[in-house]
């Protein structure tokens, strides 16, 4: 049986991983593998540490879509991927992968998820979470220096030149293409629950 592939996106600090977290705790009869498209920023090792800092990370381009696109065909296929790690502090990909086995359900997030027509397409369930702004920056100020090492000015420097402008282009234009937009992500119980009777009925239905 070919596995199930939900894709879930929405701005930075929209609180994408926290309902992935929830779709895998209430499928507990189902097999749930995770991706991330973070994971999937290209390789900039051969740049210096400042020139990594004034990459647009909030671009289309940034990421590996073409590695990405491989991946999940490979997992729709029921074969295992190394997913690249991305190493946050260093601006760059780190030397080890994880292993990702093929699973009855596959969850993957990212914020740019829904832009790319290869990668749209290979999702089967595609979610859009839409937060307002001002939850969206305390969220990614207190990720990006508790997790990521990165100091206030840095932050708020990265948020008005790049993170809002590319959210304004990319992001917010892609939720056309969900086929479910969730306020408030995994803090919306009502709206979980009638994704989650979606996704039990797909992976009950007979195969023919």
């Amino acid at each position: 049986m070919r596995p199930l592939i939900i894709g879930i996106a929405g701005g930075t600090g929209s609180g994408k991983s926290t309902l992935a977290q929830r779709i895998a705790g209430a499928l507990p009869s189902a097999r749930v593998s995770f991706l991330d498209m973070d994971a999937y920023y290209r390789d900039h090792r051969h740049l210096t540490m400042e020139e990594r800092r004034r990459v647009n990370w909030d671009h289309p381009d940034a990421f590996d879509i073409p590695l990405l696109a491989a991946h999940l065909e490979a997992l729709a296929r029921g074969e295992a991927i190394d997913k690249p790690v991305y190493d946050f502090t260093q601006h760059a990909r780190a030397a080890r992968t994880v292993r990702v086995e093929p699973a009855d359900v596959i969850v993957i997030d990212g914020i740019l998820l829904l832009v790319d027509e290869r990668v749209r397409d290979a999702c089967d369930v595609k979610v859009f979470v839409e937060t307002e702004a001002d939850v969206r920056l305390i969220r990614r100020i207190r990720r990006d220096m508790a997790v990521r090492g990165r100091p206030l000015d840095e932050i708020l420097e990265q948020y008005l030149t790049t993170v809002q402008p590319m959210h304004d282009q990319f992001v917010e234009p892609s939720k056309r293409w969900a086929d479910l937009i969730i306020p408030r992500g995994g803090e919306n119980p009502v709206a979980l629950e009638i994704l989650i009777a979606s996704i039990t009925r797909r992976l009950e239905a007979p195969v023919t």
